[in-house]
């Protein structure tokens, strides 16, 4: 993975981008303190890689219930690279719809399920409601063996734990001290990604080279891109934008925007974070980046040998004659580099370039945004580790439930 700046507007430069960072030096400090994100815990990926196999031969359908940071990681892996196994994945408790339930329960007819539900402290609505709906289905499915169908995701000493232990269902641990959002690395995302037959070691080892790349100081991108964040924001900047190219790359951006907006949003602090998937926004919102109130500025995800299809050859004159001999690659470079370089001559803009998309790259994507996000935010001055404006519309709602029983 590399960064690069590119900014043909003069707002930052690469000389500016060098002074900040000898100014925030200090701030890695913290950042390297940040080791946990990355627990070194042979038996925890054992137990995901024992669980997930034993799922994996014998289920149809795992169905995951988590909102937030409880699947959006986990999902950005298998919605890009598509499961690995024959297990398809349902993910779900992410609403109260009962349209969707009752879609889903149509979808589970006559395949075998297993249910994982993720709960840091088993206290919000949203897998609560879910689990115990799919909880009753089990239990009219299988009769008096339905606990073997459950893996419950949650914090010792919570009362998902309580709950498995009084019904014998299985319990993969959720650590205490990690929120939602930095739990890529834990049971939370391992074991459904072990569960759809992907090589979670090979996440954990490109984490763990990312890692050593941001202990160093120089030539530090999470520092750059930290660094570059607070002195846009101070200068105007409101938005920041992920853009890319890929759309398999769409619910990675979901898992990106939680992990900046409930980090860095609060005290009345923070850039808002915007995804464009690309080159489809840039027939809507593209008109807006390109004329409309300087507030933004960009980050393109750009992916190097993705997959790839030669163009149709044909007889019938079209006007598209200048396709022949090119692919469906050849196209979309040019429309990102002639993207890129409008794009620069208005506000800064930020390249991340991968070599391909893979378990390994995941796992170095995954570790650089939750360690530039740590960084950022401590520069900002904000706590990257808790979210208390997200508790606000939870007790209203349950308040109000409680006021009608």
């Amino acid at each position: 993975m590399t960064l690069t700046l590119h900014d043909n507007s003069g707002l930052l430069g690469e000389e500016k981008l060098d002074d900040l960072c000898r100014k925030n030096l200090e701030y890695l400090d913290f950042g390297n303190a940040l080791d946990w994100l990355l627990p070194e815990d042979s038996e925890m990926i054992e137990d995901c890689e024992w669980l997930g196999t034993i799922v994996r031969q014998n289920a149809d359908v795992l169905v995951v219930i988590g909102v937030g940071g409880s699947n959006r990681a986990a999902r950005a892996v298998y919605e890009c690279l598509g499961r690995k196994s024959r297990v398809q994945i349902e993910w779900v408790g992410l609403n109260y719809s009962a349209k969707e339930m009752n879609a889903l329960l149509e979808r589970l007819k006559y395949k075998e399920v297993y249910v994982n539900v993720i709960a840091k402290n088993f206290k919000t609505l949203e897998p609560g409601l879910w689990f115990r709906t799919l909880r009753n289905w089990l239990r009219e499915e299988y009769g008096e063996e339905y606990y073997s169908h459950i893996i419950c995701t949650g914090t010792p000493g919570s009362d998902l734990q309580k709950l498995s232990e009084d019904n014998d269902y299985y319990f993969l641990e959720f650590p205490a001290d990690v929120c939602g959002r930095y739990s890529t690395f834990t049971p939370v995302a391992l074991f459904p990604l072990a569960v759809a037959g992907f090589n979670i070691r090979e996440m954990i080892d490109g984490a763990k080279v990312m890692r050593m790349v941001l202990q160093k100081p120089g030539n530090n991108p999470a520092l750059m891109l930290a660094s570059a964040r607070n002195y846009l924001y101070e200068n105007g900047y409101k938005l920041e934008m992920l853009s890319f190219f890929d759309p398999s790359l769409e619910h990675f951006s979901k898992w990106w925007v939680q992990m900046f907006a409930e980090s860095e949003g609060k005290c009345g602090l923070g850039l808002f974070p915007v995804v464009g998937s690309f080159t489809e926004d840039l027939h809507s919102i593209g008109q807006y980046i390109q004329q409309g109130e300087p507030i933004l500025y960009e980050i393109f995800l750009n992916v190097l040998n993705p997959e790839d299809r030669q163009i149709d050859l044909t007889d019938i004159p079209d006007g598209f004659e200048y396709l022949d001999g090119k692919s469906f690659n050849d196209v979309n470079k040019a429309a990102f580099k002639a993207t890129l370089a409008t794009h620069s001559e208005r506000f800064p803009c930020f390249r991340i370039d991968v070599v391909s998309l893979d378990e390994y790259v995941f796992g170095e994507l995954f570790y650089f945004f939750m360690f530039t996000c740590c960084l950022s935010a401590k520069i900002l001055g904000v706590n990257p580790f808790d979210q208390p404006g997200v508790e606000g519309y939870k007790e209203k709602t349950i308040a109000s439930l409680k006021a009608n029983i």
